[in-house]
């Protein structure tokens, strides 16, 4: 159980309650999933090229050549990118910070991979677009990275804020709003 609770968003409860599954499991379905777990360790690796994480190197998104090279995203996490895929819209490429600034956490300059970021950056990319968590972590970082980065011809942009599609103005809070507005945009009648 010791080994379970150290999961990342495994509780004690959660950790008894697996424990309990797998000692009544059948013995196949247990080494199924230590099979499993053992070859996660040995086949996913960090791709060279956006350190996500793949089970091939450059992963299948750097090695899709319908990908618009021109078109950089930096998220903090394997995680963001996959939320980032998932919605469907996107279709250039990525860098994966590995985390954001967080001098508490010992997370500085210097871990989040900027050297990398620059060199990618410098391969044709016309728009770098920063999609970084909207924390104060995340908005330090987005500023380090803006920074860094900032040269001419290369276009950086942020990812707006704006409420959730589906939800009620009453219930939103007021930084929320406040960044709507921020970002707000132009519409034309008759158009979105």
């Amino acid at each position: 159980m010791g080994a379970l609770c150290r999961l990342p968003g495994i509780g004690r409860k959660t950790a008894e309650r697996l424990a309990l599954h797998l000692a009544r499991a059948r013995p196949e379905e247990a080494r199924a999933l230590a099979a499993a777990v053992a070859r996660v360790g040995a086949e996913v690796n960090t791709c060279a090229r956006c350190r996500n994480l793949a089970d091939r190197d450059p992963c299948a998104i750097c090695a899709d050549p319908a990908r618009d090279s021109g078109l950089l995203c930096v998220v903090e996490s394997p995680a963001d990118l996959a939320a980032m895929e998932a919605a469907g819209a996107y279709r250039g490429l990525y860098f994966v910070l590995s985390g954001a600034l967080s001098p508490l956490d010992g997370v500085g300059p210097g871990q989040l991979g900027l050297d990398a970021l620059t060199r990618r950056a410098a391969e044709g990319v016309r728009e770098l677009i920063i999609a970084t968590n909207s924390t104060v972590e995340g908005e330090a970082t987005a500023d380090l990275v803006a920074q860094s980065l900032a040269r001419p011809g290369l276009l950086i942009s942020r990812l707006g804020y704006g409420m959730p599609v589906g939800g009620d103005l009453k219930y939103i809070d007021g930084l929320t709003i406040a960044r709507a507005l921020e970002s707000r945009r132009r519409r034309e009648p008759g158009g979105s």
